[in-house]
């Protein structure tokens, strides 16, 4: 019981650090760390997405990154269209107002995701990562191929976007608690639907998949919806990060990238929901600092990630469980 009161305080303390880090950053005349830890937040909402396949649904895809890039692609397009006054605002007005833009952006990776989890999901271990990175790779040269929009370069857009007519997301400290209050829906309602039925299912079918189908679950149709929804949030993740940047460009969809997320993630603890939050924490702040002290960073980095999975083989979150379960743990 300590051990898991140890767990609760643990996710307070850290959500709460996240609430106060602006105010501290005022105080302290350091707003560059306002943008810095907003960064963090977007990563973690897209870590969270892909934990809900690969923590929960056994899903490893090597993937994700793609449908973070087209949601961010689907913001930085209707901004850039805006921006010139093109035709394109006569097809859909307020073509820069988020609650237009966000959305589109999550139905149209989440389109996608569906799309791709219709030929992938219908393999499994090593055929499926090979299959999403393919398809990823697919949608990364798609996107180099667009050079109306900036090709490789990628394509810089204006970001002075408003929230429902009261936020500017040019105002660093509003539209960070707009990225917070996303983050923490996002994980309310990762929470419920993983204690759902439909989160059991989808637990269940990582465990052992036929013995779910023998006793009459549809798995295929279970694992779709996961992978899309999955699909869509990392959408949304991805329209963040361009509201974030106003830049966007293929390089954050590339495979490498789908990578690092799955680095948070199994760096966090998987299938905890708060660990991808820890692990993007961790990750982009050691990717920012240790450069600092050493061109050769990696190297640090490296290690540190190996002692993780070495002694804490459910993540740094997972370190906090009971000490019976963390021996249970696979």
């Amino acid at each position: 019981m300590a051990a898991l009161d140890r767990r609760h305080v643990f996710v307070v303390t850290l959500l709460a650090l996240f609430a106060l880090l602006p105010i501290a950053a005022q105080l302290a005349d350091q707003p560059f760390y306002i943008g810095q830890f907003r960064r963090i937040l977007i990563f973690a909402i897209a870590a969270i997405s892909l934990d809900l396949i690969l923590g929960y649904g056994g899903m490893v895809s090597l993937g994700h990154a793609a449908f973070f890039g087209i949601g961010a692609y689907v913001v930085g397009i209707l901004n850039h269209h805006a921006a010139e006054e093109t035709l394109f605002l006569g097809l859909l007005p307020g073509s820069r107002n988020v609650l237009i833009t966000w959305p589109l952006a999550m139905l149209v990776a989440a389109a996608s995701a569906g799309l791709i989890g219709l030929v992938s999901l219908r393999t499994s271990g090593i055929y499926f990562i090979m299959i999403t990175l393919a398809f990823a790779q697919m949608v990364y040269f798609f996107f180099v191929s667009l050079s109306a929009y900036g090709g490789d370069d990628g394509l810089r857009f204006p970001g002075d976007t408003v929230i429902a007519g009261l936020i500017d997301t040019q105002d660093d400290i509003a539209f960070y608690y707009a990225v917070f209050a996303v983050l923490a829906g996002v994980l309310y309602l990762c929470q419920r639907m993983i204690e759902s039925r439909f989160g059991l299912v989808i637990q269940g079918c990582r465990e052992n998949e036929r013995r779910m189908q023998a006793i009459g679950f549809p798995t295929f149709r279970y694992r779709l919806a996961c992978f899309t929804i999955a699909g869509g949030i990392a959408g949304l993740a991805g329209a963040l990060f361009a509201a974030h940047e106003s830049y966007i460009s293929p390089s954050i969809m590339h495979w490498t990238r789908s990578g690092d997320l799955i680095v948070m993630v199994v760096m966090g603890g998987m299938g905890s929901l708060i660990g991808p939050v820890v692990g993007a924490t961790v990750f982009l702040l050691m990717e920012k600092l240790l450069p600092d002290y050493t061109e050769h960073w990696p190297v640090v980095f490296g290690p540190v990630l190996l002692l993780i999975v070495l002694f804490a083989k459910r993540g740094i979150f997972g370190w906090l469980r009971p000490r019976e379960h963390r021996r249970a743990a696979p």
